[in-house]
């Protein structure tokens, strides 16, 4: 059971930092610091869009629209880190 849980926590690790990296690499885009012409970069973000969309959908459709400002990775992180907590305490407290 205690591998089960901490390769789930290892998945929302690594589902954190993919939402990281698309927060960052999406204000980075919007200040022209870096470009989506170059194919590389084009590349990088399609890859994170398709990996972060499904996730966000749901929360999109729930959520009211605040324009511009999309509020759903956030709403994403701090489900991941509510999910965090609790598997961690199921570590914690799991009978031996």
């Amino acid at each position: 059971m205690n591998t089960a849980i901490q390769v789930a926590l290892y998945l929302l690790t690594i589902v954190w930092w993919i939402i990281i990296i698309q927060a960052v690499m999406s204000w980075l885009i919007a200040f022209n610091v870096i470009n989506t012409h170059n194919s590389f970069v084009r590349q990088v973000w399609t890859m994170l869009d398709r990996v972060t969309e499904p996730i966000y959908r749901p929360i999109r459709r729930v959520m009211p629209d605040f324009g511009a400002l999309d509020l759903s990775p956030i709403v994403v992180l701090i489900c991941i880190q509510i999910l965090d907590i609790v598997l961690h305490n199921q570590i914690t407290y799991a009978p031996i």
